[in-house]
């Protein structure tokens, strides 16, 4: 099945913040499921909610800046039918409430929809504290946690939907600031599921969130040099799709990873979990290593980072060059 992809996905991409769609998804979903219930920590504007607010005033909950208490109120209205969407600062919720979520939501199995915006580098001029790095792994660590990372706005908004109807515990990661939009409403989306967005052979590029749309920048300029590379989307951290990653490493056999959080126990930490029980596989990742944030534009903390479109481009090319294939039967 081909990707639809945007137009106008390699220049001039639109622009617009992940967060925007999930609160479109989110009052889309209340009109047509009443048991949703909507609860903020103060954050009603930023976090998008606001749109579920006004129109559900009966079903909404401030419960003010008090992350650990929004998430155990939230697991109390699920035991009692409802389905909770929480959202704050991703920095606070997971980053605060994480035992929250482990013993009142995770552990009782409660379909508590923990939403934590302005995650990653996305969130530049708040600086270090409040640009969420670590939240993939915090989540993805959980039994019966459910993670995705959208990759635009489009995306975001069907996520939103997905997991209200999941029936599961599940975090969804958003950015502050305006993202290109790749996928178009006709993009498919489900829970589980990677997608090829482009077709290679040199190399697989395994995006998740933000970062896939420069990685779909990664392969033209690569292409441009005479090298293909397959793009693949992955929007589901967990459960993360096996076979189609496994796929594309088959055809490849080589791998780069690329997400704007820290690699230890994010997308790269999952896919060398898979490789090196499925299939061992060169594997760079890209991402945060080591360190935390700064604060600073996000055009200029993705080039510090080696996290742009031309960086990536280099060190992808210099892995490819530098790496044998790995064939299956070695």
């Amino acid at each position: 099945m081909t990707y639809p992809l945007a137009d106008n996905v390699y220049e001039d991409a639109a622009l617009e913040p992940t967060r925007a769609g999930y609160g479109r998804g989110l009052r889309a979903a209340g009109e047509v499921n009443d048991s949703i219930v909507g609860l903020c920590a103060d954050l009603t504007e930023s976090t998008q909610m606001h749109l579920f607010k006004e129109a559900f005033p009966d079903r909404f909950i401030q419960v003010g800046i008090a992350e650990q208490n929004l998430i155990t109120v939230a697991s109390g209205l699920a035991h009692a039918g409802k389905i909770p969407f929480t959202s704050s600062y991703a920095a606070f919720s997971p980053g605060r409430s994480w035992e929250q979520i482990k013993t009142t939501v995770c552990l009782n199995e409660q379909p508590v929809k923990i939403i934590g915006s302005h995650a990653g580098l996305y969130t530049g001029p708040d600086g270090a504290t409040h640009q969420m790095l670590e939240d993939i792994a915090l989540m993805r660590v959980l039994p019966h946690m459910v993670v995705i990372v959208p990759g635009d706005s489009i995306e975001a908004e069907k996520a939103t939907r997905a997991i209200a109807e999941n029936g599961k515990p599940s975090y969804l990661r958003l950015a502050r600031e305006k993202t290109p939009i790749f996928s178009t409403e006709d993009s498919p989306f489900e829970i589980g599921k990677a997608y090829v967005l482009r077709e290679g052979y040199d190399v697989s590029l395994i995006g998740t969130g933000t970062m896939t749309h420069a990685l779909l920048l990664v392969a033209q300029n690569l292409e441009a040099q005479g090298l293909s590379a397959e793009v693949v989307h992955v929007p589901t951290i967990k459960p993360l799709d096996n076979e189609t990653i496994l796929a594309s490493v088959r055809k490849t056999g080589r791998v780069v990873t690329a997400e704007e959080a820290q690699v230890v126990g994010g997308l790269g930490g999952a896919i060398a979990e898979l490789l090196s029980g499925e299939l061992p596989t060169p594997l760079k990742r890209l991402g945060v290593v080591e360190r935390f944030g700064e604060s600073g534009m996000p055009s200029d903390l993705f080039p510090a980072l080696r996290l742009d479109a031309p960086h990536i481009t280099e060190d992808v090319r210099a892995f490819i060059e530098q790496t044998p294939k790995y064939h299956q039967g070695f």
